[in-house]
C-alpha cells in the first residue's frame, strides 16, 4: 500500500482517481430537499440529502433537516453528516441530536473562516454558559472545555425544556483545519480522530455521531472515510484488503460528493496508512502522533474570530422558525438559502485541484513512512474521557 501511494504521487494520479470516483457515484433522488418550504434550512442549494437516507426529524410539523445517515454495515459504524447548523436550523440540530441518542458532535470547521459565516453559533461558550431554544424546547449547558493547540473538547449538558431529562454530549472541535484544505499534518489529525474514538462516542452503543464542516461533505467525508477505513483494517487484521476507493464509493451512497478534492483524497488515504501503523500494533506511534501534533502549545491568535462578534452570529428570531435566548440577547435575521460559496465547493465538484497538480514534487519526508504490515493481534484499550478532563477549564483564546 506504501508504494502505491508513493506511486501515485510520483505520477500525479491523485486527480484521475478522484474523477473516477466522482464518476462512479451513485445519484439518488433528493426531492424532499427542494421543496420551497425547504429552501431555507439548505445551507447550500445544491449539497442536498438523499431521499432515502435523509434523517427526519420526529414529532415536528416539518421533518426535514440537511443530514444523511451513513451507515457503514461491517464496520458497524455509523454517522449523521450534515451541514454546518444556519442560524433558523439550531433549533432542529438539538432536535436531531436528542432523538438519534447521539453522544458525540464532531466539528470540523470554524464559525467564521475567510470573513464568512460557514456555521452558526449553536452552543454556549464560557461567557454565555447557556443557550436556549425554543421552538424545540432545548437547554444546552457547557459544563466544561479543554483547549488545546488546535482542538477543543468540550461538554455539554442537552436538557429537553419538555420533560425535563437531561444528556451529556461531547463536543469535538478541529479548529485549524483550513478552508479547502487538509491538516497539517496526519499526526495531528489521527491524534484528534483516536481522542474522539477513546471517548466511546463512535461505538454502536450510542446513537450516530454528528459530523459536520460547513457543508457535510469535504472534511466530514474525509473523517468519516478515514476513521471507517481503520474499523475495517482492524476487524479484518489484514490492511492491503481494505479498498479505499470502495469504502468511499460505498459512503458516496449515502451522501453525495463525499471528499472534495483530490488533495483531501490523498490526504485520506495519507492517514489511513499512518493510522494503520497502529492498528496492525505499533503503539508507539499515538505517542508520536501526540508530540508531533503539539496539542498543549497555546492555540495561535488569529484575525479570523472563531466566534463572530456581529448580530449576524446569533440564532434566528422566531420568524424563521428558531429561537436561541442567551443573556437577554436576540439576533437579526440570517441569510439563508441558496448559497453556493463557501467551506466546500458546491457538488458540482471540482475537475482541477491545484494543490494536488504539483503533488510529485511533494518532499519524501512528507511522505508515509513504511511500515510491516505484520499482524501482533493488539488488545487495544478505549478509555472514556476521565472526569479530570471534564472538569479541566483554560481561558478561551481569541481563538474560540
Amino acid at each position: 500500500m506504501d508504494q502505491d501511494f508513493e506511486d501515485m504521487d510520483s505520477e500525479g494520479r491523485w486527480q484521475n482517481l478522484y474523477i473516477e470516483i466522482r464518476n462512479q457515484s451513485h445519484e439518488c433522488p433528493l426531492k424532499v430537499a427542494k421543496y420551497p418550504e425547504n429552501r431555507n434550512r439548505n445551507r447550500y442549494r445544491d449539497v442536498s440529502p438523499f431521499d432515502h437516507s435523509r434523517v427526519k426529524l420526529e414529532n415536528t410539523e416539518n421533518d426535514y433537516i440537511n443530514a444523511s445517515l451513513v451507515v457503514m454495515e461491517e464496520a458497524q459504524r455509523s454517522y449523521i453528516l450534515t451541514q454546518g447548523p444556519l442560524r433558523n436550523t439550531c433549533g432542529h440540530f438539538w432536535l436531531m441530536i436528542w432523538e438519534q441518542n447521539t453522544k458525540a458532535v464532531i466539528m470540523l470547521n470554524r464559525v467564521i473562516e475567510k470573513g464568512s459565516e460557514k456555521c452558526a453559533q449553536y452552543w454556549p461558550t464560557q461567557d454565555e454558559h447557556e443557550m436556549s431554544f425554543r421552538d424545540t424546547h432545548f437547554l444546552i449547558t457547557l459544563v466544561s472545555e479543554d483547549v488545546k493547540s488546535y482542538y477543543t473538547t468540550r461538554v455539554l449538558e442537552l436538557q429537553n425544556d419538555k420533560t425535563g431529562e437531561k444528556r451529556e454530549i461531547y463536543h469535538f472541535h478541529y479548529t485549524t483545519w483550513p478552508d479547502f484544505g487538509v491538516p497539517e499534518s496526519p499526526a495531528s489529525f489521527l491524534n484528534f480522530l483516536f481522542k474522539v474514538r477513546e471517548s466511546g462516542s463512535l461505538g454502536a452503543d450510542h446513537g450516530p455521531a454528528v459530523v459536520h464542516c460547513s457543508a457535510g461533505i469535504g472534511r466530514s467525508g474525509t473523517l468519516s472515510l478515514v476513521d471507517t477505513c481503520l474499523v475495517l483494517m482492524d476487524k479484518r487484521k489484514d490492511p492491503s484488503s481494505v479498498d479505499i476507493k470502495a469504502v468511499l464509493l460505498d459512503m458516496r451512497k449515502y451522501r453525495m460528493g463525499l471528499i472534495q478534492t483530490p488533495d483531501q483524497l490523498r490526504f485520506s488515504y495519507r492517514a489511513v496508512l499512518e493510522g494503520a501503523k497502529y492498528i496492525m500494533g505499533d503503539c508507539s506511534v499515538q505517542k508520536m502522533w501526540r508530540e508531533l501534533s503539539k496539542e498543549d502549545q497555546d492555540p495561535v491568535s488569529d484575525s479570523e474570530s472563531l466566534l463572530p462578534t456581529q448580530p449576524p452570529s446569533k440564532c434566528p428570531l422566531e420568524k424563521y422558525n428558531g429561537s436561541r435566548v442567551s443573556r437577554g440577547e436576540e439576533g437579526g435575521d440570517a441569510e439563508l438559502g441558496e448559497r453556493t460559496t463557501g467551506t466546500e465547493p458546491p457538488y458540482k465538484e471540482q475537475d482541477v485541484d491545484e494543490s494536488t497538480a504539483n503533488a510529485r514534487k511533494r518532499p519524501r519526508d512528507e511522505r508515509v513512512s513504511n511500515w510491516t504490515p505484520e499482524i501482533t493481534d493488539p488488545k487495544q484499550t478505549k478509555p472514556s474521557i476521565t472526569d479530570s478532563e471534564k472538569k479541566r477549564k483554560r481561558p478561551r483564546t481569541s481563538d474560540h
